[in-house]
């Protein structure tokens, strides 16, 4: 389960802000996961739960915010959205599609106290 690594580099993240601004306790971490980022969103926020404890975040609220999947198809000419790797266009049918967006998982924000 890599969603526990994920977490744990979550959790490294938001130490390492909580310090740099003199806070003890943060409030909320709002992490962005793309829909093709191969991320289990329910798992990570287990994990989240388990790696938190005892950290600046130990009582911090995990909040996701789900992007879109994007893709280039070679064939149209044409940026589609797609909601998983290996369908087809959704314009013109054919596989042949390049990622572009929705692949990556990111922190936006920490709200600290």
């Amino acid at each position: 389960m890599h969603e526990m690594a994920l977490a744990e580099g979550v959790r490294e993240i938001v130490d390492q802000a909580a310090r740099s601004n003199g806070a003890r306790r943060v409030a909320a971490v709002r992490v962005e996961i793309g829909r093709l980022a191969q991320v289990e969103v329910e798992a990570l926020r287990f994990a989240f739960e388990v790696v938190k404890r005892g950290s600046a975040a130990d009582s911090a609220r995990l909040e996701i915010v789900e992007s879109e999947g994007s893709a280039w198809c070679m064939r149209c000419s044409e940026s589609v959205v797609i909601s998983g790797r290996g369908e087809p266009c959704p314009k013109c049918a054919h596989y042949q599609l390049q990622v572009t967006g929705g692949d990556r998982m990111r922190v936006l924000e920490i709200e600290i106290d």
